[in-house]
């Protein structure tokens, strides 16, 4: 069965350049309206127009298809929430939305100011809580949605000099998990994208053979399967060069200790046990931590 989007109306933020516009493209060339939202500033997130996201709509409707610009920022929420009502107005609905928007301020976390730590956080996260809120009761209204984050493998697993934005790509999963389950009962599918593209932001830091290899178009398959009707939810892609994975966030066994003057010493002891990765589980919510912790205390005393 082909992945279509014909009927469906998708908001794609930062996709003036680079993965946003790659998203936009094939969004629209696979039928969806789209709506393209970028602030048209640098990658610093300084400045702005909305020259690109225009560009992107002309390329969209030359080839065919339906696109509006939009050029909010997504730290401002009475915008977002403008943005979202521009799609509504134009098209009654909106079905997918696309959390693509980031900037960059990279710079070891001894030698960060923390204004701009706090921007990052406010751009990524922040950010997509925005866009998240303004779709939301649309969302559940039409008894649809798809909303896809995008996150990072910095969030995921760290990287040297990038403490504001990994914290805010993971904090985005953690926003996905519960989105998630709150969508659930609305038919509002919630699930991350993780992805090693060569756009703006990574120019200069990778070897050009790379960068080639690195194109954002090879990161787009795993978008358009998160944002489909037939997509999972609470699910972690990721997507880099045409090669495919998943991420996921564990909880292990585990063993009981009780309670204790010792317990410090045999937890240090038996460290290796605790942290060691047999019969580990995926948790349906932050509930299956209690249940396990409950669970093994009560079969000690059993």
């Amino acid at each position: 069965m082909g992945i279509d989007f014909q009927g469906r109306v998708a908001i794609v933020t930062g996709a003036g350049g680079g993965l946003g516009r790659q998203h936009a493209l094939a969004l629209a060339a696979r039928g969806a309206k789209v709506l393209v939202n970028d602030l048209g500033g640098a990658v610093d997130g300084s400045g702005a127009t909305v020259g690109a996201a225009q560009a992107v709509v002309d390329e969209i409707r030359a080839a065919g298809g339906e696109a509006l610009a939009n050029g909010a920022s997504v730290t401002d929420f009475a915008a977002v929430e403008a943005m979202v009502q521009q799609a509504i107005d134009a098209w009654g609905r909106v079905d997918i939305l696309v959390n693509n928007a980031g900037i960059l301020r990279d710079k070891s976390f001894s030698k960060m100011d923390m204004a701009d730590f706090n921007l990052v956080v406010q751009v990524h996260l922040m950010g997509a809580a925005h866009c998240c809120k303004a779709v939301w009761p649309h969302m559940v209204a039409q008894q649809y949605g798809r909303i896809v984050m995008t996150t990072s493998s910095t969030g995921l697993y760290g990287n040297f000099g990038q403490s504001n934005y990994g914290a805010a790509k993971l904090a985005q999963v953690g926003l996905m998990q519960t989105l998630s389950i709150e969508g659930a009962k609305n038919n509002i599918h919630v699930n991350a994208l993780a992805p090693t593209a060569a756009t703006r932001m990574t120019e200069g830091l990778m070897p050009q053979e790379v960068l080639d290899a690195l194109k954002p178009e090879a990161v787009v398959p795993a978008m358009l399967v998160l944002a489909h009707e037939s997509a999972p939810t609470r699910t972690i892609l990721c997507a880099g060069a045409g090669t495919f994975e998943a991420a996921h966030i564990t909880l292990t066994q585990g063993i009981h200790l009780g309670i204790g003057a010792d317990v410090p010493e045999q937890l240090a002891a038996r460290l290796a046990e605790v942290i060691g990765r047999a019969g580990e589980q995926v948790p349906q919510s932050g509930a299956a931590q209690g249940t396990n912790e409950v669970g093994k205390a009560l079969a000690a005393r059993a």
